[in-house]
């Protein structure tokens, strides 16, 4: 049975793991870049204590943008009656690069972290927020049965382009306006999934 002092201390490592998700929502809507010692400051706490409540940085933004998309269904609609892949997959890929234009800095940490962790690919907003799943839907029958490596290699091209990096590419290198990556990116998106489809209707 909990003692008062266990209750106590259980609600105050809520409170502080609250604190420090809140102070890295904070941080992500005022649009600046996201460090861990900048979360501890704003959630006043020493920066080994967030440590050791989120052991790395994406863990922290992942929990912190839990709530930043809407549920894909509601996300996609727009398109909900629609039977074309292409125009689902357009959708969710502008949306998705929309919201990841709103979420630079917190974005371009988890990029960082991706890159060192490969393992942490998952952890992609467009994989973790089911958005890929959802506009891949309509190939379920057909590539994902017929061929599914060429299904799962799809869906990782997608992760990437509805990845940040890609449209960091567009802007910061190729000096493209924001609303011209995002339309640049959605073309690479149809392009995939387009190939896909003929995939499909070859097997």
């Amino acid at each position: 049975m909990a003692t008062p002092i266990d209750t106590g201390r259980s609600n105050q490592k809520r409170r502080t793991r609250a604190a420090i998700v809140e102070a890295a929502s904070g941080l992500i809507a005022a649009g600046g870049e996201v460090s861990m010692p900048a979360v501890a400051r704003a959630a006043m706490v020493s920066e080994p204590t967030a440590y050791r409540y989120f052991p790395d940085l994406p863990s922290l933004i992942s929990e912190a943008l839990a709530g930043a998309w809407p549920p894909p269904a509601e996300a996609l609609a727009p398109v909900a009656d629609s039977t074309d892949p292409v125009e689902r997959v357009a959708f969710a890929c502008e949306f998705l690069l929309r919201g990841i234009l709103r979420r630079q800095g917190a974005v371009r940490a988890m990029i960082a972290a991706t890159v060192a962790r490969p393992a942490a690919a998952a952890e992609r907003p467009g994989i973790r927020f089911g958005l890929i799943d959802h506009a891949l839907a309509p190939l379920e029958e057909t590539l994902a049965a017929t061929d599914p490596e060429a299904f799962a290699q799809l869906k990782r091209d997608l992760a990437v382009v509805v990845g940040a990096e890609a449209l960091f590419t567009l802007t910061d290198l190729c000096a493209l306006a924001p609303d011209d990556a995002v339309a640049s990116a959605v073309r690479t998106a149809t392009t995939l999934t387009e190939a896909a489809v003929r995939t499909a209707g070859q097997g």
